[in-house]
């Protein structure tokens, strides 16, 4: 059984050598950054679940990993800047909010 990357590749609109690799290098930055918003998702998830439950150390913990997750996959592209410095302070402002409450 071919591999999903080796079946799109047989089956790529492309004929020059050039449009080739492009679809190639296509394929698999797309099946890079998918696993890394995957990822993103899974912790920003946690996080906010941690924030719902109301544990403060858990809650700490949880957002500082999913900032690091956030803008790890800022640094490297697979979401735009902007968007996790949005998600990490909105995560914070929720976990501020936690804390005065």
């Amino acid at each position: 059984m071919l591999a999903p990357l080796q079946f799109q590749e047989r089956n790529s609109v492309a004929t020059h050598k050039s449009a080739k690799k492009r679809a190639r290098q296509t394929l698999k930055r797309t099946e890079r950054n998918r696993s890394t918003r995957s990822r993103v998702k899974s912790a920003v998830k946690s996080a906010r679940t941690a924030l719902a439950a109301g544990d403060a150390g858990e809650t700490a913990a949880a957002l500082k990993t999913a900032e690091g997750v956030l803008r790890r996959a800022a640094s490297k592209r697979a979401i735009p800047k902007k968007r996790a410095s949005r998600s990490v302070s909105r995560l914070a402002k929720s976990q501020n909010r936690l804390a005065t409450s």
